[in-house]
């Protein structure tokens, strides 16, 4: 996305955003009386944000703990012979992946996984290392997740730099 396609977002798109993030299933009235315009105005703002796809989709945050899924790892992977997308989308297909990321440096890849057990965690790893075209692999497993930020606070520093 070039700079020419980027939104500028003020305070109430921003209250909004903050809004849906903590509860999406709120109303536009309900929002409207919280960040004080017009429940027609918040719909219209909200069309304008879906339509930009800044909302991509309303959703819930699931506490992954709780389901039993306690180990969450990276897993850094070295694609050979040009074949990123191709091993990126075969990845992405595996239920316990949360996201796959390209990465610059020694690896191609950087996999967010969840699991609930050290046996599921070692099935994943040898099937991807036997993967076509995945070369070699480092896994990490996270001990303790300290923040998870979703990005709106990036954009709300933005906002208060300008």
């Amino acid at each position: 996305m070039t700079i020419e396609h980027l939104i500028s977002l003020d305070e109430k798109d921003l209250q909004i955003l903050s809004i849906l993030q903590k509860n999406s299933r709120l109303s536009s009235r309900q929002i409207a009386k919280i960040v004080g315009l017009s429940p027609a105005t918040v719909q219209a703002r909200m069309r304008r944000l879906e339509e930009a796809k800044i909302i991509r989709r309303y959703t819930i945050e699931i506490d992954f703990d709780k389901l039993g899924y306690t180990l969450p790892v990276l897993i850094d992977v070295r694609v050979s012979e040009g074949r990123l997308f191709e091993v990126e989308e075969e990845i992405a297909k595996n239920p316990n992946v949360v996201a796959v990321y390209d990465v610059t440096g020694e690896f191609d890849v950087t996999v967010l996984a969840k699991f609930r057990s050290r046996k599921e965690l070692d099935k994943f790893v040898k099937e991807l290392q036997k993967m076509k075209y995945v070369e070699r692999t480092y896994t990490r497993l996270i001990l303790n997740i300290i923040v998870e930020r979703n990005g709106l606070e990036l954009a709300s520093i933005k906002k208060r730099d300008k």
